[in-house]
């Protein structure tokens, strides 16, 4: 009986992430959502792949164009200088760079795929050289967590088609981070959200959650292509294309019967893996990012805003915040539960040596949620009359009597009555007194 009730829960939270990711499976032609990107100066629009019938990308690099905008200021001088000669590939040159990529997942070719690979490294050079160098922070960050658990080292490639490798990407349907999971998935899979904090926005969390999401995943489909298909646009759509299909498991047998927009998903994952791979061969140099590469991590219990940290010890903000972009308003909590605070490397201690310096830094200004309010004192229903100091009205509610009413005015009850007019001691809910 226990034996059974442990699978059972196993199924349950298995599954119970799999329906919140694909809320709208119900739809099988629904297009994803455009993904709305937030940077320190510009908020805008990252519309995802709108493809014609043969699943062929149409505006899918406008992902990549907005990509442009947010890193636009992080930029240094480089001496490397993208090639303005492009390479002209045969289809066999293609097929044969394809199958020399150290890749567990299988990296098919064909027209579409030829499409997304010419996205990439012809049509949307610029952005793939902000990619590369963006790259060089988080790649070995999803390394890592996919090598820990046994996972392909080519799905890191994911958050370029999710998020252009964005932490901050956040779809209007509430996808977000650089894994683009949605906001009850997130929770499932332990990731915090709320007015402050949103952890699928940190790089290491996020890519934690979503590496046990695809093993699950996996563990339903034990393919690559229907996992990262499932991904984006939820495992009850694919179930239905594989039923369409005559039970078909293979990603492009049951290719005509998925969403329009996931027909471009797996070919846009091997396209970005070909670019990524291959940008060198192409003559596209990675950008140089201001964005330091090597970060350290303190534990805080204490609220704090970014910009204490950043002025005291002479940080760039934008850097903090690059390095931190899970708190939305710049703001850790402090709410006795510990939270990370990432910084470039060699601050740390400076950190810790001016920690109360840093906590004392302007507090009042950065941090203005008052603990304790002294509410004003007087009668809520008394306002101040249009005549002379010392003239008011007095509005009636509920339970109110007028022997309570003269006793809290430290007048008699006659007094009242010949100000008002008033024949009998009996008053009424919103009527108006006058107190002289």
């Amino acid at each position: 009986m226990f034996v059974k009730f442990r699978y059972f829960l196993i199924a349950f939270f298995v599954c119970l992430p799999i329906c919140l990711m694909a809320q709208d499976d119900s739809n099988d032609d629904t297009e994803s959502d455009s993904i709305e990107v937030v940077s320190d100066s510009t908020d805008f629009v990252l519309n995802k792949d709108s493809l014609d019938g043969d699943g062929m990308p149409i505006t899918f690099g406008k992902n990549l164009d907005g990509l442009l905008s947010v890193f636009h200021s992080s930029v240094l001088p480089s001496d490397c200088v993208s090639d303005s000669i492009l390479p002209v590939l045969s289809d066999t040159q293609y097929m044969e760079r394809l199958q020399k990529i150290p890749a567990i997942m299988e990296l098919v070719y064909n027209p579409i795929v030829k499409s997304y690979i010419e996205l990439y490294t012809v049509k949307k050079r610029k952005q793939m050289e902000y990619m590369l160098g963006v790259g060089a922070y988080y790649f070995p960050i999803f390394e890592q967590a996919l090598d820990a658990a046994g996972l392909p080292i080519e799905l890191k490639y994911l958050p370029v088609i999710e998020s252009a490798l964005n932490p901050k990407a956040y779809s209007v349907a509430g996808a977000s981070g650089l894994w683009q999971f949605m906001y009850g998935t997130g929770k499932v899979y332990g990731l915090v959200g709320n007015s402050l904090i949103d952890e699928r926005r940190d790089p290491i969390k996020a890519t934690n959650a979503a590496v046990r999401y695809l093993r699950d995943l996996h563990n339903i489909y034990n393919d690559w292509s229907l996992v990262i298909a499932a991904y984006n646009c939820g495992p009850g759509n694919v179930n239905k294309a594989i039923r369409r299909a005559g039970g078909k498991r293979d990603y492009w047998a049951i290719y005509p019967y998925l969403p329009r927009e996931t027909r471009g998903y797996v070919p846009a994952f091997i396209g970005a893996t070909y670019a990524m791979t291959y940008y060198k061969e192409h003559g596209i140099c990675p950008a140089k990012i201001e964005m330091p590469m090597v970060c350290d991590t303190v534990m805080l219990n204490e609220r704090l805003h970014l910009s204490q940290v950043a002025e005291v010890l002479g940080v760039d903000l934008s850097v903090l915040q690059s390095l931190n972009p899970q708190y939305r308003k710049d703001i850790i909590p402090g709410n006795g539960t510990p939270y990370s605070l990432c910084l470039p490397q060699g601050h740390v201690d400076g950190f810790i040596t001016l920690k109360d310096s840093i906590l004392k830094h302007k507090a009042d200004s950065f941090n203005v949620n008052r603990v304790v309010v002294i509410p004003a004192q007087g009668d809520p229903y008394y306002r101040a009359g249009k005549g002379a100091i010392g003239k008011g009205v007095y509005v009636v509610k509920k339970g109110d009597t007028l022997s309570g009413i003269a006793k809290r005015r430290k007048v008699s009850v006659a007094t009242i009555k010949k100000w008002n007019n008033l024949k009998s001691d009996r008053i009424y809910i919103g009527q108006r007194l006058k107190m002289k």
